[in-house]
């Protein structure tokens, strides 16, 4: 199944290169992460197009009998445009659409300075990393602390495979030693990096932080591989996008997900 969708392509191709396994359906692709089974996207369904009317029940079906022992229900439909109002149905099957933007740039613009003080370097030791673990747990747990570091601590090997294959790096903002904002970017294919989990801690943005790691981040990559461009996604609408769009990426197009989150994660 060939995916029209760069932010697929290019998120497909990171898990690939950590050990996930895609299983080709022919009207889908079934996305596997064995050693993360929390990680719900990465234990997934990438439809080639949206099912006829009616469909969307089997398509959830689908997903169950793919993952059995899975909480979660987690759906991409591959393509360019917004679906929002396709995917309606799904929403009244107890899922929530996300139909993010795909931004990409060749060259980033300098964003304005950070404050004295503000350490902007690579992750580099396990430390740095639980801090990364810690900084996510701080903002998306919902769930019991154990269940989200599992998943978090999980994740890090992942990034942390890519830093040791050389495709990429993870960076950081640090205050007082502390990990107050990060991003990571990594190649997935000849002249393309992809971007990976921007997050700032609460208490510290609107001073900088994001488009100083996002900038450091795509810098290193720029300069480390011949690179066409850097892709990123973000949600359509949030400072996110703009901060993005003051860093030189354009939309090229958009990203529809569904999703559904155990009980406890929500």
């Amino acid at each position: 199944m060939f995916l029209r969708s760069l932010g697929f392509r290019t998120d497909l191709r990171l898990l690939e290169m950590t050990g996930s396994q895609i299983e080709d359906r022919g009207t889908h692709l079934v996305i596997r992460t064995p050693s993360n089974p929390t990680y719900f996207w990465g234990n997934f369904l990438v439809l080639e197009q949206l099912p006829v009317p009616g469909g969307e029940r089997e398509v959830i079906g689908a997903f169950h009998t793919e993952f059995p022992e899975a909480e979660h229900v987690s759906i991409g439909i591959d393509g360019v445009d917004d679906l929002t109002e396709q995917l309606q149905p799904f929403v009244d099957a107890d899922m929530e659409a996300d139909v993010g933007t795909v931004l990409t740039a060749g060259a980033l613009t300098e964003p304005r300075p950070v404050a004295e003080g503000v350490v902007i370097r690579p992750l580099e030791s396990d430390d740095d990393w639980e801090q990364r673990a810690r900084l996510a747990h701080h903002l998306w747990a919902k769930t019991e602390e154990a269940t989200f570091m599992t998943y978090a601590r999980g994740k890090n090997e992942q990034e942390r495979a890519l830093v040791a294959k050389g495709v990429g790096q993870r960076f950081g903002a640090f205050v007082d030693d502390a990990m107050v904002s990060t991003a990571a970017v990594f190649v997935t294919h000849a002249g393309v990096a992809r971007y990976q989990t921007v997050e700032t801690h609460p208490d510290h943005r609107r001073q900088g932080l994001a488009a100083a790691v996002v900038h450091a981040a795509g810098e290193h990559a720029l300069a480390a591989y011949k690179l066409e461009k850097l892709v990123i996604a973000a949600d359509t609408d949030g400072d996110a996008i703009r901060l993005y769009r003051g860093l030189g990426f354009s939309d090229v197009e958009r990203h529809n997900t569904l999703e559904r989150r155990p009980q406890e994660w929500n």
